[in-house]
């Protein structure tokens, strides 16, 4: 059997994080039609099990990337325990891209400003001793500005 790859895994697992926190949304929306209002509970019952799927497969697709990535344990349980707060799993899905959680080691990603770099925490345009006026503006500025 072959598995997905990293690229693959963290590409759905973005996408489920996000899944993850509109399922929450109408989720939340349902259980205020059902307890506050009392009109229906048909939001309940059909955004629950959406949910539900959204959770587990957010779950495991994050149990995927802990052990594809070797993310540390700290990293992992923010991951589970964002899946728990509403709207959390976005939150983590940013900071963990931030941080270079949802990177593929050694492989080449595209940043925001359209310059290639490689995903081992080069500042941009710097590959193979290249400097360009972006990267040692943020070099003179110190680490605090890369972040």
């Amino acid at each position: 059997m072959k598995f997905p790859s990293s690229a693959a895994v963290i590409r759905i697992f973005r996408a489920l994080a996000i899944a993850e926190a509109f399922s929450w949304a109408a989720l939340l929306a349902g259980m205020a039609l059902k307890w506050v209002t009392r009109t229906t509970e048909l939001g309940v019952q059909i955004a629950g099990p959406i949910h539900g799927a959204f959770f587990i497969g957010y779950a495991i697709a994050a149990l995927s990337l802990w052990a594809m990535l070797r993310w540390p344990f700290r990293v992992a349980l923010l991951s589970g325990i964002s899946a728990v707060f509403p709207f959390a799993t976005v939150w983590f899905e940013r900071w963990a891209g931030h941080r270079g959680h949802l990177t593929v080691p050694g492989a080449e990603t595209r940043s925001r400003g359209g310059v290639t770099t490689e995903a081992t925490g080069l500042l941009d345009g710097e590959r193979n001793g290249e400097q360009t006026a972006g990267n040692l503006e943020s070099a003179a500025n110190g680490p605090a500005a890369r972040r």
